[in-house]
């Protein structure tokens, strides 16, 4: 049976009666209170194991308090509830020392675990607590989707752990590593990025650990890489999925050994960076296809963290419009409004472009309609004229012929390099991406059955089973799952 008093302050007297009765239940004792100043009384005099509050009170703000709480009784653990469910919230928590922050509403089984551990676990010190408030907010969202990419964030900010940001185009991946840089503890250091799927693959490695004079043609002076520029503070490297493999090597050698040499040069540099990567591809999928090292996955995905697209996300919408107006109106595009049938239209939208697109959508809109604010008229409009490219959720892609989504992933695909090329070698890299999916669903049609598989694709069977196990396809027990006659 678990011990311990625990202190509940919440104005809310029915979350109040639910805490108390589901934290009996666990077994513990509860003294629950309605303001800030019982619950600082009880806490001076010494009194429970351990505090869960509402941030928001009616007398005074928890984070205000917290201060006070960590100097008198530093071992004290505290959990904060919230409703109000930002970034910020989740960073000043994790500034002042919280044990671990609740965005409301919660699972009640998640907190008597989180009270259990947190009554056996050592509590960890502070960081210094910044003025948040007046800072701009990088991320954006109330949603528990969002929710938890902000408690992950908020655990990262004091470690030098490696992170491996992942999810489409769009989604907001360098804002997810320039936060984890501005509210972490390389803070004061510089903040570099680099995208290496924009650098021609014969400069990867001068770009990244800089050259010496003369080490090749037009090199006049030496210059320093991107390690170097990050010293003692955050390397991200952006698309690191397309990294060339002999630069994969190279980089895996560095992280290991923790320096480096220029390119052209002999004398060792050290590296004292915090590595932060990000792909809006499959990276286990290319280390199965052998075109990503297996051994720097593991090195750079020490914290896997997804960014989910903007459809798994909607009722952030209003939320990033809004601050997407205040952008347009701070950058002297206009003081615009947006109508609420506005705001559900662009609910109903499929968001292939994610956070990007919307944004691009709402400063268009800014410039172009006439009006104070703008119709549900003008955005159907620009929405209905846009070709998207289908995502796979359940969308019916019956009616688009195979060259013409073939055609507009491509499209999409040149777009995410701005005005520069994808790397060498996009002929080989399509054909890997199509050949896979296809082997596999013929494999699903004929249940597994090899030969089948073969006569239908219209290959060898030998050529077939090359080809899977370059692919990495394994034959397992799968079911029918095409209707042959519609291939």
């Amino acid at each position: 049976m678990p011990e311990g008093v625990i202190l509940v302050a919440d104005d809310d007297a029915a979350i109040r009666t639910i805490l108390i009765r589901a934290l009996s239940r666990a077994g513990y004792e509860v003294r629950a209170t309605g303001n800030a100043a019982t619950l600082w009384q009880w806490i001076s005099a010494g009194e429970g194991n351990l505090v869960l509050t509402d941030v928001v009170m009616p007398d005074q703000n928890a984070f205000d308090m917290l201060p006070q709480v960590r100097r008198l009784r530093p071992e004290l653990p505290v959990i904060v509830m919230s409703a109000q469910n930002t970034f910020m919230t989740a960073i000043q928590a994790s500034e002042l020392g919280v044990y671990e922050y609740l965005p409301k509403p919660f699972d009640i089984n998640e907190l008597t675990s989180l009270i259990g551990r947190a009554l056996v676990e050592p509590l960890q010190g502070p960081a210094a607590v910044k003025q948040s408030d007046e800072m701009q907010l990088p991320l954006i969202g109330r949603s528990p989707a969002m929710q938890e990419i902000y408690r992950v964030l908020a655990r990262l900010m004091q470690t030098d752990l490696s992170v491996m940001i992942s999810g489409e185009s769009g989604t907001g991946k360098e804002l997810a590593a320039q936060a984890l840089h501005d509210y972490g503890k390389r803070k004061n250091g510089p903040f570099v990025a680099i995208n290496m799927a924009a650098i021609p693959r014969d400069l990867i490695e001068s770009e990244l650990f800089g050259h010496e004079k003369g080490a090749f043609t037009g090199a006049a002076r030496r210059n320093a890489g991107r390690f170097e520029q990050a010293d003692g503070g955050t390397l991200f490297l952006d698309e690191i999925g397309d990294m060339p493999m002999e630069a994969q090597t190279r980089l895996l050698r560095v992280l290991q050994e923790g320096e480096f040499t220029r390119v052209g040069g002999q004398t060792p540099v050290k590296a004292d960076v915090r590595i932060i990567a990000a792909t809006h591809r499959d990276i286990g999928k290319l280390v199965r296809q052998g075109l990503f090292r297996e051994d720097l996955f593991y090195r750079l995905n020490v914290v896997p963290l997804r960014l989910p697209p903007l459809r798994e996300r909607i009722d952030d919408i209003p939320d990033l419009v809004q601050l997407f107006l205040t952008q347009s109106r701070k950058n002297g595009l206009g003081d615009k409004q947006i109508e609420n049938d506005a705001i559900t239209r662009m609910k109903q939208h499929s968001w292939p472009g994610n956070v990007r697109e919307l944004e691009n959508l709402v400063l268009r809109l800014v410039v172009l309609c006439p009006h104070e604010t703008i119709p549900v008229q003008d955005v159907d409009h620009e929405l209905s004229n846009k070709a998207e490219i289908p995502e796979n959720t359940g969308m019916n892609l019956a009616t688009m012929a195979l060259p013409q989504y073939v055609e507009a992933y491509l499209h999409s695909y040149f777009q995410d390099f701005g005005q520069a090329l994808p790397p060498a070698g996009l002929y080989q890299r399509i054909l890997r991406e199509f050949e896979g999916p296809l082997i596999e669903a013929a494999l699903d049609a004929t249940a597994g059955n090899q030969l089948r598989a073969a006569e239908l694709l219209g290959l060898n069977r030998n050529t077939l089973r090359k080809k899977m196990k370059e692919l990495d396809i394994i034959v397992d027990r799968r079911s029918k799952q095409v209707n042959l006659s519609a291939i």
